[in-house]
């Protein structure tokens, strides 16, 4: 296979890294290898071993840049968007389905527990990151509500998440039809979780 990318001396891992992204797009997780990410990127089958000693390791580092994608993804939208709680909620909706609509396998990785070490800190904060993130806008919608005990924010939070992710699988499982979404990857779900939250 050519090489998608070429690296210069002392940045192998980074060069391991992108390729394995677009790898595992074109591949899929079940097909991925750090064979095939070696003939990928030009070197010898060994030297991902220098970085990566299993896929596992590979696995992990792909998630934790899988999740400041993820969570980029969601703060660029709330940077354009009104300082409102309810257009900030709506904003971290988009890039939570944009980033899973456009990296449908690195998506699948990032949530899947048996692939991933958890126990690794980097992964770990990456992790956490993204979820601050959706902590955040719900809080704000909590406290709207008038939900100021850990308990009500915590409910809050949970009800967005599965509101998003469960939104995102069925995209990227094409339950829902592409189509039906904004045609720039940034898709809206259709039944707006904001107006039953914060009815105007």
């Amino acid at each position: 296979m050519a090489r998608q990318k070429a690296y210069h001396h002392g940045d192998l891992r980074q060069a391991l890294i992108e390729n394995g992204l677009a790898l595992l797009e074109e591949l899929g997780l079940e097909e991925l290898s750090l064979r095939k990410l070696a003939a990928r990127v030009g070197v010898s089958h060994a030297a991902p071993e220098h970085h990566f000693p299993s896929l596992r390791h590979l696995l992990n580092a792909l998630a934790a840049e899988g999740f400041k994608a993820f969570r980029l993804s969601m703060t660029s939208e709330m940077s354009t968007a009104a300082p409102t709680a309810a257009e900030q909620l709506r904003a971290a909706l988009r890039g939570y389905t944009a980033f899973a609509a456009s990296n449908p396998h690195l998506f699948r990785l990032m949530f899947n527990k048996n692939r991933l070490d958890w126990d690794d800190p980097v992964l770990g904060e990456a992790g956490q990151g993204a979820r601050d993130v959706l902590a955040e806008v719900s809080r704000s919608v909590a406290e709207r509500l008038g939900l100021t005990g850990v308990e009500g924010r915590l409910s809050v939070e949970h009800l967005v998440w599965a509101h998003a992710h469960g939104y995102a699988h069925l995209l990227i499982d094409q339950k829902i039809a592409r189509d039906s979404a904004c045609a720039d990857l940034s898709p809206v779900p259709p039944l707006d979780l904001v107006q039953f939250l914060l009815p105007e």
